[in-house]
């Protein structure tokens, strides 16, 4: 049984001054919590999916994002309803339909997303 090496420095040593630059300049728990939320919105691959459609379809109601995606409507909805709830969708009625939007909060982090995960994929190409 091999013992996995433990990633930390053998020598105490701490460049106090960097260090505490860097902490000062941390955001407050406070203003973490949303991103984070954010960040969890888009950890579901069914929500990534949709939240990529829309950024891709710009404004679909949820029989067409069902349609895309291959999932019911009912749970569309709820996916919806999560990714509403962080901040990252917004809806608007047009007639008898419901459409859905990305905000722009929720278009960069897609961006973002869809960015990091294509420069993975390139790189798993290259290897």
């Amino acid at each position: 049984m091999s013992i996995e090496p433990v990633d930390s420095c053998d020598l105490l040593c701490l460049d106090l001054p960097h260090a505490e630059r860097i902490r000062a300049s941390l955001p407050q728990p406070v203003q973490i919590e949303p991103a984070a939320q954010a960040a969890r919105a888009l950890g579901d691959p069914t929500r990534l999916t949709i939240a990529t459609a829309l950024h891709t379809g710009d404004a679909l109601c949820v029989c067409d994002l069902a349609w895309v995606v291959g999932q019911a409507q009912n749970l569309v909805s709820h996916h919806l309803r999560q990714l509403k709830t962080a901040g990252l969708v917004s809806s608007r009625r047009q007639g008898r339909l419901v459409m859905y939007s990305l905000t722009e909060r929720g278009r960069d982090l897609v961006a973002a997303v869809a960015l990091l995960s294509s420069a993975t994929a390139a790189e798993a190409d290259h290897v």
